[in-house]
């Protein structure tokens, strides 16, 4: 749906009565993935795709369906040997649709608004839809802003709701969109629950500095974890693409000018992840003098305790402030007694991982504090919801 969020915002503001038609699943081979949409109005118009034409026509019915009887449902689609005329995808997959109706006075339809009206001015939003639980709550939406905060409801509670922010708003933080489990107590207790998840953002970047063996398998598990992986150096020798296949892309230049371009055209934000794994003061001091004055999630540097320690007073000689300085997480990663470029590469995404929830990395063997922490708040704000 968020593929098309500028033109449904302006259904919205035109009061146009609709229904979304969206991928939940997909099994085997598909034209679109989860969240693709093709909206229909009252009048029949038709916006987006979900199959580039194989089931658009029956799916286009089953909204002027919902429009007129304010139902919807999951719908499957699928290819049959048996019936070779039947409605399905020629491609030998099979797609699952939620269908749901967005007239006038259907409760989700401020929710849905509020997330196009988010994405559409280009800010970060999630939309969660109920896709399969208690009949009562199906159809049901919450809408997610990058700080958890939360509007709607799933209509099990506002403990079901805060545990559903948590749970969304990962998924979003991590741009990716797709179904999530959890159970109507929240958690994995109650009946299980699914959700539709669709995330309007960016996946978060991560920016390795250094094109050593080390790079390449952070660039590897970085991309597992659903990062966009750059690895910069100003040496063209060692900054190859043969070298980091897994990085969506490899920069020569030099690590500070790199940087400042790069926060420049408004690429970064608070998510993301900076490694600098040179250790060679010549590019660390400018670097990291520029990041650790940029509101980034994580600055992280390689080296032991005495470059540590040197760094530290160079950098203070820079004049970064204290309270900058005390940002800078080096020597880099956790304490996992590390030796291979992999084994670093796990401390060092253990550690961003951390930073990012808030977590405190401790071992949760003999610990008190709930495993899932409520960390969002209970409760809508006043404010509408805004990039």
């Amino acid at each position: 749906m968020l593929d098309i969020a500028e033109e449904l915002h302006a259904w919205c503001a035109a009061e146009r009565q609709f229904a979304l038609a969206t991928v939940v699943s997909v099994s085997g081979s598909a034209p679109r993935g989860p969240g693709a949409t093709l909206a229909v109005d009252d009048r029949g118009t038709a916006l987006g795709s979900i199959s580039g034409g194989c089931v658009e026509s029956a799916v286009h019915e089953l909204c002027l369906e919902a429009i007129a009887s304010g139902e919807g449902g999951v719908h499957r689609f699928g290819y049959s040997d048996d019936d070779a005329f039947a409605v399905g995808l020629t491609c030998g997959g099979v797609l699952d649709v939620l269908v749901t109706p967005v007239r006038s006075l259907d409760p989700v339809r401020p929710v849905i608004g509020s997330v196009l009206r988010a994405t559409a001015g280009g800010g970060r939003a999630a939309l969660a839809r109920v896709v399969s639980g208690p009949p009562e709550q199906f159809g049901r939406a919450l809408a997610v802003r990058p700080d958890g905060s939360y509007e709607g409801g799933l209509g099990g509670g506002p403990g079901l709701d805060r545990a559903a922010a948590h749970r969304v708003r990962d998924l979003l933080l991590a741009g990716r969109t797709g179904t999530t489990e959890l159970g109507t107590e929240g958690g994995l207790c109650g009946r299980p629950l699914t959700l539709l998840v669709e995330s309007a953002a960016e996946p978060p970047r991560l920016l390795v500095y250094g094109a050593i063996d080390f790079a390449a398998a952070l660039a590897r598990i970085g991309t597992f974890l659903g990062h966009r992986v750059t690895v910069c150096d100003a040496r063209p020798v060692f900054a190859t693409r043969d070298r980091f296949p897994h990085a969506d892309e490899v920069v020569v230049d030099w690590p500070h000018r790199h940087l400042a371009a790069e926060w420049d055209a408004g690429r970064l934000d608070a998510r993301t992840a900076v490694c600098v794994l040179t250790h060679d003061a010549k590019f660390d001091v400018p670097l990291l003098a520029g990041a650790l004055r940029l509101p980034l999630g994580y600055v992280g540097a390689m080296g032991s305790r005495r470059t540590h320690a040197e760094r530290t007073a160079r950098l203070a000689a820079e004049g970064v402030a204290a309270a900058d300085l005390a940002r800078l997480r080096s020597p880099i990663g956790l304490d996992l007694g590390a030796g291979t470029p992999e084994e670093t590469a796990l401390s060092i995404a253990a550690e961003f991982t951390a930073v990012r929830h808030a977590a405190t990395a401790a071992p949760l063997t003999g610990g008190r504090e709930p495993i899932h922490r409520d960390r969002f708040p209970s409760a809508l704000p006043a404010a509408p919801l805004v990039p």
